[in-house]
């Protein structure tokens, strides 16, 4: 299950990438880059930050070549979709909820340590798609106001949770799956949000230094 949802993330997140680099009408070249920037992009650093080296896609180009493949199939597909950006959620959601289980096992084996998976869980599978929208000059999908990050950690809360208490591996998996799809699919298709901060008027400056 690990495995498979490891290659799927990678697929996935190859293909947002391509499809925003179709929205920006780039060449095959830019589909390419946009496609491998994002499939690893989170891997990479969650790599990284556990002293994992080389990074997975250098013990494995295979991952890579998923990434050129995808990119070359979105180049030459890219123009059947009317709806790009709407695909580009909906298949990015798929990407965070497979690489929030996935970094989170990664993290849990590499270290032992629940909150250290949850973070690694997190890293895996926002950040390539922040480095895509950054590059693409899209609107942040962390900057939107539905659920997202919070998605990511629920869904690697609930298979490190499940995991500790000595549940079977697919059923974990599973259970981290599902809980981070359906989070931020609801955020897609009905808005779901969580309490945002609202500003209020501060203190007044003399009140706050003390009068004399």
């Amino acid at each position: 299950m690990l495995y498979i949802l490891d290659y799927a993330g990678v697929v996935v997140f190859a293909a947002t990438g391509a499809l925003a680099a179709s929205r920006k009408q780039l060449d095959i070249i830019g589909f390419l880059f946009f496609a491998a920037l994002t499939g690893v992009g989170g891997g990479t650093l969650r790599d990284l930050v556990l002293g994992r080296t080389p990074v997975f896609w250098v013990v494995d180009p295979a991952y890579i070549l998923a990434c050129v493949a995808t990119g070359v199939v979105v180049f030459f597909a890219a123009h059947l979709v009317e709806w790009r950006y709407r695909l580009l959620l909906w298949l990015d959601a798929v990407g965070l909820a497979a690489y929030s289980v996935m970094g989170a096992a990664i993290g849990l084996a590499s270290t032992g340590s629940a909150s250290i998976a949850i973070v690694t869980g997190v890293l895996t599978a926002t950040c390539g798609g922040i480095l895509r929208d950054t590059l693409a000059d899209e609107p942040s999908v962390l900057l939107r106001s539905e659920v997202y990050i919070s998605a990511a950690l629920a869904g690697a809360g609930a298979f490190t949770l499940l995991e500790v208490l000595g549940m079977p591996s697919l059923a974990s998996s599973a259970a981290g799956f599902v809980v981070a799809f359906g989070l931020r699919g609801g955020g897609i298709r009905y808005g779901w949000t969580i309490p945002r901060y609202r500003p209020r008027a501060g203190r007044d400056p003399e009140d706050a230094i003390g009068k004399r």
